[in-house]
């Protein structure tokens, strides 16, 4: 794999902050991953992602207002980066090209 392209999984964070934004925190980016796959991940991984993910430079974070119903404290919301939206598409480049010629494999019902 190239130093552009990303795990599974980072791949899949990346795609939910995106459908999450612009109020994508920790628990929306699960949500929207949920209710886009039907799988909700485990929470520790979905922050361990995010936190890798920005430390590469693929996310920014902001913390937002306290609020009461998390007993004052603020919101972490991430924004997909220009160096993440490049690695994103390269990593999503790759997979339709090696999914190429397969369609009468992985299309069959």
């Amino acid at each position: 794999m190239t130093a552009g392209t990303l795990g599974e999984f980072e791949v899949v964070i990346l795609l939910g902050v995106l459908h999450a934004a612009p109020e994508a925190y920790g628990t929306t980016v699960r949500e929207a991953i949920a209710g886009r796959s039907g799988q909700l991940p485990a929470r520790g991984a979905v922050y361990v992602t995010l936190d890798r993910l920005e430390r590469k430079g693929y996310l920014r974070s902001a913390l937002g207002e306290p609020t009461p119903d998390r007993g004052g404290r603020p919101r972490r919301f991430y924004q997909v980066t220009r160096r993440g939206l490049a690695a994103l598409r390269t990593s999503l480049a790759l997979v339709s090209s090696m999914r190429e010629g397969l369609e009468s494999i992985l299309d069959a019902t």
